[in-house]
């Protein structure tokens, strides 16, 4: 993961209500859950909720499948793994850890 990319990951969950829809939806396990699930547990109006999935899908935090005629979403593990390696990088700088 490049720097540009671990900022734009961390920004997208550096939000409240984007915060909690990853939450839910970590909740909700890979098969993860409709918009419109996600839009009643969250209590967003449906453009509200559309603009915030939109964000985490661009910092790749949900990924987003068609089942029929709805959107399901599901989180995105691989995401966090490339973020937590990006920043434990340099941990300890060849220094034993403790």
């Amino acid at each position: 993961m490049e720097e540009r990319q671990a900022i734009r990951a961390l920004s997208a969950l550096a939000q409240e209500t984007r915060l909690a829809i990853f939450r839910f939806l970590v909740g909700c396990g890979p098969e993860g859950a409709a918009a419109g699930a996600v839009g009643e547990a969250m209590q967003l109006a449906p453009a509200t909720l559309s603009f915030h999935l939109k964000e985490l899908r661009e910092a790749g935090w949900v990924r987003r499948r068609t089942v029929g005629r709805q959107r399901i979403y599901s989180p995105q593990w691989s995401r966090a793994e490339e973020l937590i390696g990006f920043l434990g990088e340099n941990c300890c700088r060849g220094r034993a850890k403790t």
